[in-house]
């Protein structure tokens, strides 16, 4: 399949974003830990939640829609501890099993995470937090191995406030003996609602927001229900598209404080920007300004907004610098990009990107999530017609998002690019 990009088109009107993809694969997780049956809501229909869902299902543990925006887990006594090898090589989320299924069952043995390739994804903060608790950890033959008698809390460094390691120890300390601290935790929204996902079915966390978070070993923990927080990432990428196209879009069921470090980048582009209680409007009425930017963990510009904020700055006036600070390899989208006529060059970690009047449509491939987004972005702007293969990578964290840039006018559709169909046949996205 290809995704068909016919741009030109000044974007306007409103579109709603979807629960965080993030948020929900950390939850999905979370609920293991909780015996008995959990209703999450504002659950995005993208393809990394089927993955996960299967995993749980291949491990016992009931994962099944309840809706169009609703996912119920049962989480049954009997925990298979060691998920399928191939599944977990498709999601790097996959990596977030480890700590409630040790903290389940004592032992985990999970394969090293897969996903997008964007850079290494050493699991060194995970194996130290898990051991600090009190697991024996090994990582060998593509997996983490983890075994404990008893889990006991601890005080825990983070040498980077990773997200992924943040949530894996907060998750197993929930069942840990005592008192656990992480230090120099991660701040992001998603943490944060993983932690008020589970303070809700019962545990002890103080802090989540900040980089030192506090947990109180207890259990057992009670099914809850619970609603996902919007995707801020997803919210910005709209937004983005009316940047890029010269637009007005309201992008609504946002939580704009998620959003202030894009917005804030956003406003050196020279957009207007208008907040309100659920909801943010972005205005350009003027030429893309220039800026430079280095991604950070939050409350920083997020490195998943790294390659959309790539592919708008190549249609900006002057010249820009993007230093990648999170993942050393997150410039898969470049040489794509340069195929549309952006002029941009690598120098180490940081981008050096030259905007032009113009981009052109060409034949392009998505290698990832966010590169995927990118593309898509250029094609918007760009004159002529684009078309994007790899959109598998597209759908595993956008949800609908033909339709939703339909909405605001844009003319996004697929094609089976085997048999060269109409735009428009074999919906995807």
């Amino acid at each position: 399949m290809e995704l068909i990009v016919s741009g030109g088109r000044r974007l306007s009107g409103s579109v709603a974003a979807s629960g965080s993809k993030n948020a929900t694969l950390a939850i999905m997780a979370g609920a293991i830990l909780a015996e008995g049956e959990t209703l999450i809501e504002n659950v995005p229909d993208i393809g990394d939640v089927g993955v996960m869902a299967q995993i749980l299902q291949e491990i016992g543990v009931s994962a099944r829609r309840a809706g169009p925006r609703a996912l119920r887990i049962r989480s049954r006594r009997v925990v298979h501890s060691e998920p399928p090898y191939e599944l977990c090589k498709m999601l790097r989320a996959s990596s977030l099993l480890l700590g409630p299924l040790l903290a389940r069952n004592g032992r985990a043995r999970v394969a090293l995470p897969g996903g997008d390739q964007i850079g290494s994804r050493p699991m060194d903060l995970h194996v130290k937090g898990l051991r600090a608790l009190g697991a024996d950890v090994e990582v060998e033959h593509g997996y983490v191995s983890a075994r404990a008698g008893g889990l006991v809390g601890a005080r825990v460094y983070m040498d980077f406030p990773s997200v992924g390691a943040t949530e894996n120890i907060m998750m197993a300390a929930c069942f840990a003996r005592g008192t656990s601290i992480i230090e120099n935790a991660a701040r992001e929204p998603e943490v944060v609602d993983l932690a008020n996902f589970l303070t809700l079915t019962g545990a002890s966390i103080r802090g989540a927001g900040t980089d030192v978070i506090r947990i109180e070993g207890r259990q057992p923990l009670s099914p809850a229900v619970y609603a996902v927080i919007p995707d801020r990432i997803e919210a910005a990428t709209l937004l983005a598209a009316g940047i890029i196209t010269c637009g007005s879009v309201r992008v609504t069921d946002v939580i704009p404080t998620h959003l202030e470090s894009t917005l804030s980048k956003f406003g050196e582009l020279g957009a207007e920007i208008e907040v309100g209680a659920d909801y943010v409007d972005v205005s350009m009425r003027s030429p893309i300004r220039a800026c430079d930017t280095k991604t950070l963990p939050y409350p920083g510009f997020p490195t998943d907004m790294q390659p959309q904020l790539s592919a708008v700055l190549s249609c900006a006036a002057g010249v820009s610098v993007i230093t990648e600070s999170v993942f050393e390899s997150r410039f898969l989208h470049v040489d794509e990009l340069k195929r549309m006529g952006a002029v941009m060059r690598l120098e180490g970690r940081s981008l050096i990107v030259e905007g032009v009047p113009r981009l052109t449509g060409a034949r392009v491939r998505a290698t990832d999530l966010r590169a995927g987004a990118a593309l898509v972005l250029a094609g918007l702007a760009a004159e002529g017609e684009t078309a994007i293969s790899g959109v598998e990578h597209i759908a595993r964290g956008h949800e609908d998002l033909c339709s939703k840039l339909a909405a605001l006018g844009a003319s996004v559709d697929s094609r089976d690019a085997s048999r060269e169909t109409a735009a428009g046949e074999d919906r995807l996205l």
